[in-house]
């Protein structure tokens, strides 16, 4: 995360100022819902996000599950007062109080992975997703992939995964958008809406502070501040709920790129802009070998990045799937004989033989989730021996695209079977080195280190 909860944040003004002027929002109906099952990446989540539908759900009868993923130990590293795992236990005992505040039948279920570290341990709330018994009739509610978090954007994509295969529906809550966020971050398209009774804005307010370890301070020490501001809180207090549905996840075909560029041959920038020229700079500084045998760019588009990779490479090899990228790409780089351009759409059309150097930039969150598994799952076979992965992705939501950055490079490390070499984290792009375990540092591998 690029945001801290100390950040005053975007005024609550901002966003109802912003409801106004939309005026109606689709609204979600609980006709015909059997169960909620709600997820929460940390406890007080489901709370924030989704405490008034849960309210809601009680009154009307519907059964309630709620899946606390981890068990927030990390929400105050540097608490002199309280180890982790009695920040765990208080967690944990607070979301069971505020459940029952709003729902008295609801059902708690404790995932407990890492606070931080759920992308590392998807397996277990998929079991746990997968021991509820999910089924048609159930409404499955989880956090905004585009959160911002890295634990919120594993959440909301297991849950997704996990609902679509059942039958089941999905929609998730935005916690730190609200946070972060101006209203041109949020698909307004996929929005929909849940207006609160008085009833249950009253349950939920009463929910929220059960969350004391999280709205009120620890102790007076340095370490114990308050998590959970005001200001923050007051997102929480509106009269609606409003849940996103997320994208179906289907790959984005060559057309899409072909149209962009018949109208603008850069349509990106990657010629103009500053910020493209910077991170190619800081993708081409991250690589940790000086020269490279053979290459391989997943999506070259136009080939900008690849002619500056062509110099550290004997053989590069891009790929991508618009035939007018390509035709831009040749004749960029038509002086450079050991730089070849072929379509082909990754996974189905993986090109033969191993490489030094894998470079996926910019092109992950256009496949569905069933071709993101699978293409993270070739990158180990793909690569020699001391082969490394170079992955950048923009972090923001963007219309269009199947997954946020953060997650694409979730999927990379957790499919690949690789480790993290060197992480590069901005606001605007994550940048991740993957090598074969064992790989040693840059300083280790050329003698600097012993």
């Amino acid at each position: 995360m690029t945001f801290t909860h100390r950040d005053a944040g975007t005024p609550e003004r901002v966003w109802t100022d912003e409801l106004e002027r939309r005026g109606a929002v689709p609204v979600l109906s609980l006709d015909g819902i059997r169960r909620v099952v709600i997820v929460a990446a940390h406890p007080d989540d489901e709370t924030l996000g989704a405490g008034g539908l849960l309210a809601e759900a009680a009154v009307r009868g519907v059964s309630a599950d709620v899946v606390l993923a981890t068990s927030g130990e990390a929400s105050h590293p540097h608490s002199p007062t309280h180890t982790p795992a009695r920040l765990a236990a208080l967690r944990e005992e607070e979301s069971r109080r505020a459940a029952a505040a709003l729902h008295p039948d609801a059902r708690i279920h404790v995932v407990g992975a890492p606070d931080g570290d759920l992308a590392e341990h998807v397996d277990s709330l998929a079991a746990a997703l997968s021991g509820l018994a999910l089924g048609p009739g159930d409404l499955v509610i989880a956090p905004w992939e585009g959160d911002r978090h890295p634990d919120h954007a594993t959440a909301g994509e297991t849950a997704r995964r996990a609902a679509r295969e059942a039958g089941a529906r999905i929609l998730q809550y935005p916690v730190w958008l609200w946070h972060w966020g101006r209203p041109d971050d949020v698909p307004w398209e996929r929005a929909a809406s849940l207006p609160l009774s008085a009833s249950a804005r009253e349950a939920k307010a009463r929910a929220l502070l059960v969350h004391e370890t999280q709205v009120r301070p620890l102790s007076d020490a340095v370490g114990d501040e308050v998590l959970l501001h005001a200001g923050f809180l007051e997102h929480f207090e509106r009269p609606v709920e409003l849940f996103l549905d997320p994208p179906q996840g289907e790959s984005t075909d060559a057309a899409h790129f072909d149209r962009m560029l018949a109208a603008d041959p850069d349509p990106w920038g990657f010629e103009t802009r500053w910020y493209e020229k910077r991170k190619r700079a800081l993708t081409l500084a991250s690589l940790p070998d000086e020269r490279y045998r053979r290459a391989l760019e997943i999506g070259c588009s136009t080939g900008v990045l690849s002619r500056e990779l062509a110099g550290r490479a004997e053989e590069l090899l891009g790929i991508d799937i618009s035939s007018r990228a390509l035709e831009l790409a040749r004749a960029r780089n038509a002086d450079l004989p050991h730089a070849r351009f072929e379509r082909r759409t990754v996974p189905g059309e993986w090109p033969d033989g191993r490489f030094d150097l894998v470079l996926i930039s910019e092109v992950g969150y256009y496949l569905d989730d069933a071709d993101l598994r699978a293409t993270a799952g070739l990158l180990d076979g793909a690569l020699t021996a001391e082969g490394v992965v170079v992955a950048c992705h923009w972090r923001h939501p963007t219309a269009g695209r199947s997954h946020p950055g953060d997650e694409v490079h979730a999927v990379l490390r957790r499919s690949s079977g690789l480790e993290v070499l060197a992480s590069h984290v901005e606001e605007d792009f994550l940048l991740d080195v993957l090598v074969r375990p064992g790989r040693r540092s840059v300083a280790r591998e050329t003698g600097v280190l012993g």
